[in-house]
Parts: C-alpha cells; sequence; structure tokens
C-alpha cells in the first residue's frame, strides 16, 4: 500500500500516544487443557514488529494471529472512566482485581482512540519506522469469561463495543512506548469499530448493511467472510423458497459399520457449488422411494470438516420397531439408488462462550456429536466424551473417535461398564456445557440429573434420535382459516397433518430437537415433548413434530 506523505484529516486522534506496549508467551488457562497467549506483560526498551506482530508476542493460530492480527490495539481503559476496565470494575466488583491492564491481551494501549472514532482501514503511523491499518474489530472467545471467571462475558464485550481492534502491519518497523501516532489515511470513514460490531453482532439480518461490508476490501477476512456467508446465505434461500426444496442424492458409498448401523455417503447428482452450510448439527430430510420421510444426522460433510457441501455421510441404525425406514435403508438401498433430500438444516452449534465442553451419547446417539468432537478437537477446545455403546463390536464410525480417544470414556455394556449420569453432571466443571443423545432412559437420566442439579436449561442441549408421537387424538383450529379444523391420529403427529394442507411446512430433525417446526399456539393445552423450546416458549408454543394438543387447540402457521 503507498502511503501519502501528506493527508489533511480532521479527527479526535490525528494524533495520539503509545502509552503501553505489551506481550506474552503462551500459557496454559486455570483448569483447562488449553493454552492462551492472553496474558500480555508490559515490554521495557524498544520492540521490532514484524508482519505477524511484536517480536516475542505468541498466539494460539487457530483464532489469533496472523497478518490481519498481528497487532491487538486498545484504549487506555483506566482513564477512559466511560467505558472499559473503570466501568467493568463498577458493573462486576467481585472482579475488580482482574480488570487491569493487560486483563484483556492488549498489545498497544492508547491514549484517545477508541471503537467510536477509529474506522476499518485506518492507516496509522506510530514513531518514525512503523505503519499500520486498522483490520478488525475483535471478537472475544470463551477464553474472555474463563479469564474474569464470568459466563458469558464476552458477548457483553462486543454488543457494547468494549473490545479493541486489530492491526496489520502495512511497514515494519520499531516502536518504543511515548511514540506518537499519527492518522495517515481514512479511506472508509463510515465504518467505525462501534458501526462494523452493531452489523456483525447484534444486526445480523441487514442484507443492505452485509451487502456494504462485504466489499469493504480492508476489512479482515474473519468479518468480511461473514458478510459474504449472510450474503449468500440470503440468496440461497430466496432461490430455495422460488424452487423445488427436493434434489436427487446417489449414494455412492455403503459400509456396514456394525452389524446393526450402516454409514451411507450420499452426492448430489446435479450438484451446486455455492451449496456451504455448518456442519455441526446438521439433519437431512430424505424421502424414499418407499414414499417414507425421515430426517437423519449428518455424521460427516463429504470432504469437509466444517462445512455441509453437495456431499455428506449419514449413520443409520437398524430400528428393531422400524416403521420402514430405518428397514429400508438396511435392507433394500445400494450404491448407485437416487434418494430425494429435503433442505438441510442445523439445530445445534458448540456453545461459543463456554470453556468446556461434556458429551453424553449412547448408541448411534454419536452421529449427532461427531462433527462438533472433530471440529472442536481441530480448534483445540476443552472436551470430554462419555459414550455408552452395547459392545466393542457396535461403535460405529471407530475409525475416526480413535484420535480423539485421550477425551473420551467408553462405558460397555457387555462388560457390566455403566454410565453414572448423575455424577457425570454433578463433577461438571465451571462454564461447561452439556451435550446429551441416546436413548430414552439415558435423556430422562441426565435431565433429572441437570434439574438436580440446578443446571439453567440454555447450559443443555438434548439431541432425541427418537420419538414418541403417539397418544390421544386431537383437533388443531388453523387461526385465520375459517371452520378449518385439523384432526390429527392417535399414531400421528400434528406435522404430519400440517403437511396435507401445506406440503412446503418447514421441518428438520423431527425428533424435537432443533425447533424449526415450532408454531404458536393461540389457546388450548398442551402435553409439550422434545427440547427445543425453553420452560418460558412453551407458554405460547409447540413443536409440531412431536408434540400433541389436549382436546381442542388453536393455532397459527
Amino acid at each position: 500500500m503507498a502511503i501519502p506523505a501528506k493527508v489533511n484529516l480532521t479527527d479526535p486522534f490525528e494524533v495520539d500516544t503509545l502509552l503501553e506496549i505489551r506481550t506474552s508467551g503462551m500459557k496454559k488457562m486455570t483448569g483447562l487443557n488449553i493454552e492462551s497467549g492472553i496474558d500480555k506483560k508490559l515490554c521495557p526498551g524498544p520492540m521490532k514488529v514484524g508482519k505477524l506482530g511484536l517480536e516475542g508476542d505468541e498466539h494460539d493460530p487457530t483464532f489469533h494471529g496472523g497478518p490481519d492480527k498481528a497487532i491487538l490495539g486498545s484504549p487506555d481503559q483506566i482513564k477512559d472512566c466511560s467505558s472499559h476496565y473503570a466501568d467493568w470494575q463498577q458493573s462486576y466488583p467481585e472482579r475488580t482485581d482482574r480488570f487491569v491492564p493487560g486483563g484483556f491481551g492488549e498489545n498497544f494501549v492508547t491514549a484517545r482512540m477508541n471503537e467510536r472514532n477509529v474506522c476499518i482501514g485506518d492507516v496509522i503511523s506510530v514513531g518514525p519506522e512503523l505503519v499500520l491499518q486498522v483490520s478488525l474489530p475483535r471478537q472475544p472467545c470463551f477464553k474472555l469469561n474463563h479469564r474474569f471467571s464470568l459466563k458469558n462475558f464476552a458477548p457483553v464485550t462486543y454488543q457494547t463495543s468494549r473490545t479493541g481492534w486489530y492491526y496489520r502491519v502495512v511497514r515494519e518497523g520499531t516502536v518504543r512506548v511515548g511514540d506518537d501516532i499519527r492518522l495517515v489515511e481514512r479511506k472508509w470513514p463510515q465504518w467505525t469499530v462501534e458501526r462494523v460490531q452493531e452489523y456483525l453482532h447484534r444486526t445480523t439480518d441487514n442484507l443492505e448493511m452485509n451487502q456494504q461490508l462485504a466489499d469493504v476490501d480492508a476489512l479482515g477476512e474473519e468479518s468480511r467472510g461473514q458478510f459474504r456467508k449472510r450474503v449468500a446465505k440470503a440468496l440461497r434461500k430466496a432461490r430455495a423458497e422460488a424452487e423445488d426444496t427436493w434434489k436427487d442424492f446417489r449414494i455412492t458409498g455403503r459400509k456396514m459399520e456394525t452389524p446393526r448401523i450402516v454409514s451411507l455417503v450420499l452426492e448430489a447428482v446435479n450438484p451446486d457449488p455455492e451449496t456451504e452450510l455448518p456442519l455441526a448439527g446438521a439433519h437431512a430430510r430424505i424421502k424414499l422411494p418407499n414414499g417414507l420421510i425421515r430426517s437423519y444426522s449428518i455424521a460427516a460433510g463429504g470432504d469437509s470438516l466444517f462445512k455441509v457441501t453437495d456431499k455428506f455421510e449419514l449413520g443409520v441404525a437398524l430400528d428393531e420397531n422400524s416403521r420402514g425406514g430405518s428397514r429400508y435403508l438396511h435392507e433394500t438401498s445400494k450404491v448407485g439408488d437416487i434418494l430425494q433430500v429435503g433442505r438441510i438444516t442445523t439445530g445445534i452449534g458448540f456453545a461459543k462462550s463456554a470453556s468446556n465442553h461434556c458429551f453424553i451419547a449412547g448408541g448411534i446417539g454419536i452421529t449427532a456429536f461427531l462433527p462438533l468432537i472433530r471440529g472442536m478437537d481441530a480448534i483445540h477446545l476443552n472436551y470430554k466424551l462419555h459414550y455408552a455403546v452395547r459392545s466393542a463390536d457396535d461403535i460405529p464410525f471407530l475409525d475416526r473417535l480413535e484420535p480423539h480417544k485421550e477425551n473420551i470414556v467408553f462405558y460397555d455394556k457387555s462388560k457390566g461398564e455403566r454410565m453414572d449420569v448423575k455424577k457425570i453432571v454433578k463433577d461438571l466443571m465451571w462454564n461447561s456445557h452439556l451435550y446429551v443423545c441416546g436413548p430414552n432412559r439415558m435423556m430422562e437420566a441426565t435431565k433429572a440429573a441437570v434439574e438436580e442439579s440446578g443446571i439453567p436449561p440454555d447450559e443443555v442441549h438434548y439431541e432425541a434420535f427418537a420419538a414418541d408421537i403417539s397418544g390421544d387424538p386431537f383437533e388443531a383450529e388453523l387461526s385465520g382459516k375459517k371452520s378449518q379444523v385439523l384432526k390429527v391420529g392417535e399414531d400421528e403427529s400434528l406435522l404430519e397433518v400440517l403437511r396435507r394442507e401445506l406440503p412446503d411446512f418447514p421441518s428438520s430433525c423431527e425428533v424435537g430437537n432443533c425447533g424449526t417446526c415450532k408454531i404458536t399456539v393461540k389457546s388450548g393445552c398442551v402435553d409439550h415433548r422434545g427440547s427445543a423450546l425453553l420452560p418460558e416458549e412453551k407458554e405460547t408454543s409447540m413443536l409440531a413434530c412431536v408434540s400433541r394438543g389436549i382436546g381442542r387447540i388453536a393455532i397459527e402457521v
């Protein structure tokens, strides 16, 4: 980038001062098997700055460091009493000793710059040699929660635009405390760090703003990529709503993982290069040639560790009480067959604010969590899997679990080993998120243990792979459609009946996990089933796939 020799700008920080320089090595975080470079210490004397940042400063390259994150800048958070450290101390008096300079992992501390007067793309000089460009607003992760021992603290920082910002290095050089900081060029005055955070975190569905930010070439890829993906997703959604939602997929791989579990690889007959969805928690609705429609967890995304493209893999257990779905895939399907796949949707991702992740799974339930576990391992998150199996011969995808065996505890029923769910829940470390998928007995035992331990509902995710939809017949009056009353039989779901009237009615997991089929209840009593609704949501909503009305209810879809 060419640096203009002279630029006339009027700005509150046209000249600022470098008050502190801080660096750190990588250290293990207390109580976690995770290293971090967040613990920055003051640096005496002049410091060299290269393309990747300050000499001797270390980062976990998974989320930090690199050309777009060479230097983390922050205002003098003690003197700026209207925000930052002084305000954090007032808001969290029990953590006053931790809200001190360096607490947020900042490299450069300045006097007057802040998130409201620093813009993306700003080019600044620091001292006589170094030239930097503002590249990104910082997006704090769970490590900030853990550092301050405050659950969900990281989101508060970006919701209030008190995060700091990153620089890329335009010209290398040496810096000293007390160096002047001068604004050299401002190309994007409308995009302050605070305003970018508005659309990055708070108003995320503004397509016009997402499009504008996707075109800001000075914005680092971490944020710019998010805006591009939002635009692409909005366009895909609009296109999908205008087209048939079913696509032909060919079975290109088939393997018996165990005597009762088959894995199937499906590839789109007509691939769409723009197809890309988050893999974690993804479900695919499959329409079988025998007319049945079933939903299955996606166990792998083809060639991608984090994304579902036009190739993915399922794991299907033969249900002893199969109504035809799993039996067809086990006994009739073969390589080369064509199956129709509906919209692929996601219902679970990893809890970004959690310091630790604990999985409880049984049998085929591992398919719901396998992508999450592999993804967490790749980005160095702290996790543990408790996995109950019938025997050593009944473990699907064993080759993919092998690399993670240090984080897995197996419970082999054939050897008399029993998972103590109550103890696992009781012993969860601070700021853990719990994920559960298994047979009904395991799910109910976990729910009882969670309730007894007083764990909030938003710190647990239940992923059922079977659901009891049966019950007494009931009637559902469709609001806004005069005299249209749907009759739901004892062995069918409200979702199945709704589809007779609305063939494209949305759904995903169809066992009460994801909430895609949530509808509004205007009046009447509901027998709530499934886990996707929070307690307060059950007052006005129900899950059409599993929950049942009692007598007669009025609904709005």
